[in-house]
């Protein structure tokens, strides 16, 4: 069955790109600018077609399309999609099964390590096509099946907002290890290396700070400074008020 990827943004090319990885064959991207769309079908050897009156009739279609545009490409698309997956932040099944007539809807957020094939991507939706989804985006990293189209909201804070808010965070600790006299490319490969050895710790987060904050130690100092400027209560803010945002979209 052919998979179509409407749309030619970071997303969507992180998504093709990981499919192209996995030697998954038979994708089109479709969009509006022909020059756009014959590049990125000669980089990743796939077909390309404009959008104005394209077919989705039968096909796994994946909306990658900025989330106004929701309402534009239904005008210009006809067919009734066999599967789609939307990836747009904000717009609900409901407003989905408003726009664009398929015969099973799915919503899905994942992140930009979709590229590197390491994205964490929270999908809900119909039963029917939970097996299909799963399919296509574990190519792109691991799958998380979740409830209902608000907790795709609370997953859109954290998965698709938070790598930009963890790279402020390395960021921070990079420039504190120049700070301290670090040089800067030896600063930003620990700090990488940092994000690396944490990701593969499998303990509780908080079972992960009381490992290494012993008493009176210099971990101990680090975590009362971040504690004292209310860094936690910070964070905390950032995925409320960012998840808040996505229900407004």
């Amino acid at each position: 069955m052919k998979i179509s990827i409407i749309g030619y943004g970071e997303m969507a090319k992180a998504i093709l790109h990981g499919l192209y990885e996995n030697n998954i064959k038979n994708i089109e991207i479709v969009g509006r600018n022909e020059e756009k769309l014959k590049k990125i079908a000669n980089e990743f050897n796939c077909n390309y077609s404009l959008i104005d009156g394209y077919d989705i009739n039968g096909k796994i279609v994946i909306l990658a399309v900025k989330p106004y545009a929701l309402q534009e490409v239904s005008m210009r698309i006809k067919g009734e999609a066999e599967v789609l997956i939307s990836i747009l932040a904000g717009k609900s099944l409901v407003e989905l099964q408003k726009y664009i007539k398929a015969k099973s809807y799915i919503r899905a957020m994942p992140n930009i390590a979709a590229k590197y094939g390491a994205s964490t991507t929270a999908i809900t939706g119909d039963e029917s096509a939970k097996n299909i989804a799963i399919e296509i985006l574990s190519k792109i990293g691991e799958v998380v099946w979740v409830n209902s189209d608000d907790e795709i909201d609370m997953a859109t804070a954290i998965i698709g907002s938070g790598p930009a808010f963890l790279a402020i965070i390395a960021e921070a600790i990079s420039d504190g290890g120049v700070y301290t006299g670090l040089k800067r490319d030896i600063s930003e490969k620990l700090t990488r290396g940092l994000f690396k050895s944490f990701s593969a710790i499998d303990d509780k987060f908080s079972d992960i700070k009381n490992k290494v904050m012993s008493p009176k130690g210099t971990t101990a100092e680090g975590i009362f400074v971040l504690e004292d400027e209310g860094v936690r209560g910070k964070v905390l803010k950032g995925i409320v008020k960012t998840y808040e945002k996505s229900k407004k979209i």
